[in-house]
């Protein structure tokens, strides 16, 4: 089955466009446990209920408030938490190149594959074997449903890979941890427990094989769920239709790569005039996207949306 594409737009970097499609690198494999009502067999869902009062309430009293101080409120209309919304501008817009170990595994959040589309492979290529040839990966802001997202380019086998990181502000220090110092000598670490523990990482190391690890829960549930099957124990439970998924997006124009090169390179030494504006990608609808799972590689952990 093709792979859907959940947003289409353009990596941007100097003066050059790749237009690309967003596709999402992670499938869900965990059992998804639905709620229902043991007298009807009805789906049961989430209700908007006063916390203090117990009451259910209609959505026209919900307003949103941003708590400051412990008990104390700023409340904020739709209209203005609307005006704060980044700019769709259908663009992965590269902000710099940093060293692909820079980056801890502690901020990578969400992987998605990244394909060229509308005769993009050459210039895609070209930015892919540049990534891999200089162990480079770059840094980029994109927007995916009104939502901006801090995100790593990383070139991996044959394609590039887009992965969301969490803001710097999302990452908690270790400060307040007991951990040992740094270095061995500091943490009374002797050669001979250096050289035993080295031994058995040598003993214990193989190639990255991930079809050998199973989730051993999800297959226990799974074996469960076709035992009852095949009593007859199952329940029919209608569901509510759900909404149609709409999703558009578009490419970009793509000119000479030698003479966007050169010209960006121009003006990066400040040896040409005035740039050339960057124009993104215009696009056609909204993007239908899933919300957004170093050293790079690490999947994030969260379910998309």
């Amino acid at each position: 089955m093709a792979s859907r594409a959940l947003w289409k737009g353009a990596i941007s970097f100097g003066l050059v466009h790749i237009p690309v499609s967003l596709h999402s690198a992670t499938a869900e494999s965990g059992v998804d446990f639905d709620w229902l009502d043991k007298r009807s067999m009805d789906p049961v869902g989430y209700k908007r209920i006063n916390k203090k009062t117990g009451k259910e309430i209609t959505k026209e009293n919900i307003v949103r408030g941003v708590q400051y101080e412990d008990g104390q409120y700023v409340v904020l209309s739709d209209d203005e938490i609307t005006a704060a919304f980044p700019r769709t501008t259908q663009t992965i817009e590269i902000e710099s190149f940093v060293a692909n170990t820079d980056i801890p595994f502690v901020y990578l959040e969400r992987p998605y594959y990244i394909a060229p589309i509308n005769k993009g492979k050459k210039v895609y290529a070209l930015l892919r074997d540049t990534l891999l040839k200089t162990e480079r990966v770059g840094i980029a802001r994109v927007v995916i449903q009104t939502k901006q997202h801090l995100a790593v380019l990383v070139p991996s086998g044959p394609g590039l890979v887009l992965n969301l990181l969490r803001w710097g502000t999302g990452i908690r220090s270790w400060d307040e941890l007991d951990l040992p110092p740094e270095g061995a000598k500091a943490a009374g670490l002797s050669e001979k427990e250096l050289s035993m523990a080295r031994q058995l990482v040598d003993d214990m190391t193989d190639t990255w094989k991930p079809e050998q690890f199973k989730d051993s829960f999800t297959d226990a549930i799974m074996a469960l769920v076709q035992q009852k099957v095949k009593q007859g124990k199952v329940e029919s439970v209608e569901q509510p239709e759900a909404a149609a998924e709409s999703s558009g997006g578009a490419g970009a124009k793509i000119i000479d790569l030698t003479e966007l090169l050169q010209r960006s390179l121009r003006h990066k030494n400040g040896a040409a005039g005035k740039p050339t504006a960057k124009t993104p990608a215009k696009p056609t609808g909204s993007a239908s996207a899933r919300k957004p799972a170093a050293k790079t590689g690490a999947a994030g952990r969260r379910r998309a949306a």
